[in-house]
């Protein structure tokens, strides 16, 4: 049963009792001592979860050394990670937060290997903190890490036991109804959307703002397709989008890559942008500036927001106070594929 919170904070003592282990056990498991069993660390992380116990840093500083190494953890493939230009802005901003500092970037991408893997080498005494992109509901991998080593989460986090996690996000609700009133205010009345996956929070968000704009207008919701992030996906569900309503007159798609797919699938179906069809993207990168016709887009500052999460880790793992959720500023940015 979780502990009461009301009572006085758990003690090391109590964390052992818990999770079946000795207080030194759990005094290598919190100072991430690498000489501890897998099955002892998953236990001790687990009683530290159920009884909120918070581990005194400025001990553990002393307790071990610094490894000056940071890790920046993304739970995609390979192939999405160097494909998806939001993700090189995002390292290049954390990499030029680093280079001011004492702190080296070690990249995992974890969908990879063994999510436990991850687990372990994030808890094992080889880096002093953590950053996560591109995190999925589904993936509860990370979720009490925080407890043990300091984290930031890039996007809000969606699981319910991470909730109190640190993070740094963009407005995407709000930026998917700011571009979806200007496709409604330039007259478009058949608004279709292509989705991110909605197990992400980015995903979840901007179906949110784009829902929240058409029904604000008393125009149809129904026209919804599910894509990943990636070209052919959002070509695919473009296509889909035609067969099902081939008057569709809009499109806002959860990104710039899905954006440019939808104008591949309406050029085979020769249907002319702007003028049959409007199209919008999200994230103001170079998809949106290549295509022909350019995209009216959210510019979300992806570089900014990757600088920004090296400096929150940077100052928790320093242990000074910071605010838990900080908010990046987007913009809406109007060009030819909507026709004004």
């Amino acid at each position: 049963m979780p502990r009461d919170p009301a009572s006085t904070a758990p003690t090391l003592e109590e964390v052992a009792a818990l999770a079946g282990v000795s207080r030194s056990t759990v005094s290598r498991v919190v100072n991430r001592s690498p000489h501890v069993t897998d099955e002892a660390v998953l236990a001790v992380e687990e009683a530290i979860g159920r009884l909120g116990y918070v581990p005194n840093r400025a001990a553990r500083s002393l307790a071990s050394r610094k490894t000056h190494v940071v890790a920046l953890v993304v739970p995609e493939s390979t192939a999405k990670v160097f494909a998806d230009p939001f993700f090189a802005s995002v390292v290049q901003g954390i990499a030029l937060y680093l280079a001011d500092t004492d702190y080296t970037l070690n990249l995992l991408i974890a969908s990879e290997t063994d999510s436990n893997k991850i687990k372990r080498y994030l808890l094992g005494g080889n880096v002093d903190g953590a950053l996560v992109v591109s995190h999925h509901s589904g993936d509860h991998s990370f979720a009490n890490i925080g407890q043990s080593l300091p984290v930031v989460f890039g996007g809000r986090p969606l699981l319910e036991d991470i909730v109190d996690s640190y993070y740094v996000d963009v407005d995407n609700a709000g930026g998917a109804r700011a571009v979806t009133q200007h496709l409604i205010e330039s007259g478009r009345r058949r608004i279709a959307t292509i989705t991110g996956p909605l197990d992400m929070p980015p995903g979840v968000d901007r179906l949110s703002g784009w829902l929240s704009a058409v029904r604000g207008a008393d125009l149809p919701d129904d026209l919804i397709e599910q894509a990943d992030f990636t070209l052919a996906e959002a070509t695919a569900a473009m296509r889909r989008i035609l067969d099902r309503d081939p008057d569709v007159d809009a499109v806002f798609a959860a990104s710039d890559q899905m954006a440019a797919g939808a104008l591949t699938a309406l050029r085979e179906r020769g249907r002319r942008v702007p003028e049959d069809v409007a199209v919008a993207g999200f994230d103001g990168d170079y998809f949106s500036e290549t295509s022909s016709p350019p995209l009216t887009t959210i510019s979300q500052p992806a570089t900014e927001l990757g600088a920004k999460m090296a400096e929150v880790l940077v100052e928790l793992m320093a242990g000074r106070e910071v605010r838990r959720v900080t908010m990046m500023p987007t913009e809406l940015v109007v060009r030819a594929s909507t026709g004004s």
